[in-house]
C-alpha cells in the first residue's frame, strides 16, 4: 500500500509529466488546415441551419476524424448539441475544444459561453456563472 505522502507526490508527479509532455505540443490552428475538411464544416453548417441536427452531427464527427486537434471543429460540434438540447455533450465538447485551443482567446471565450449555457440549462446556476466570468475574463485580457 502506497502511504499518502508518497501517493500524492505519485500523483503530483505523473499530473507533471501529464501537463509538461502537452506543453510540448504545438496547438492545432483553428481553421481547417485540410480543404476536405474546410467543405465538411460548410457541409455541417448547412445542416445545422436546415435543422438536421444528426446529419450535421455526422458531418462534424467525420471531419474530427481527419482532424482531431482541431478546437474549432470541436467548438462546432458543442453548438449542434447544445441546439440539440444535449447539454452534459455540448460542455465535454467544448471542454475537449479548450484543450486544444492554445491561447486563441477568442474560441476560448466562446468555448466557456457554451459551457455557460450548458450549465444554465442543466440547473447549475453557479457553475454557469463561473464560466461566463471566465469567458468575460478571457475577453477583457
Amino acid at each position: 500500500m502506497i502511504k499518502p505522502v508518497r501517493r500524492a507526490a505519485f500523483f503530483g508527479l505523473i499530473l507533471a509529466s501529464l501537463v509538461s509532455g502537452c506543453a510540448m505540443q504545438p496547438p492545432a490552428p483553428a481553421t481547417p488546415q485540410n480543404p476536405a475538411v474546410a467543405e465538411l464544416l460548410a457541409t455541417a453548417s448547412a445542416e445545422t441551419r436546415a435543422g438536421r441536427l444528426p446529419q450535421a452531427i455526422a458531418v462534424l464527427e467525420r471531419a474530427l476524424r481527419i482532424e482531431p486537434r482541431n478546437p474549432l471543429l470541436w467548438q462546432e460540434l458543442a453548438r449542434v448539441y447544445l441546439q440539440r438540447d444535449d447539454y452534459r455533450q455540448a460542455e465535454q465538447m467544448a471542454a475537449r475544444s479548450n484543450s486544444w485551443v492554445g491561447s486563441n482567446r477568442s474560441l476560448l471565450a466562446e468555448n466557456w459561453r457554451i459551457i455557460g449555457v450548458a450549465r444554465e440549462e442543466r440547473g447549475d446556476p453557479a457553475g454557469a456563472r463561473a464560466a461566463f466570468e471566465r469567458a468575460a475574463q478571457l475577453e477583457h485580457l
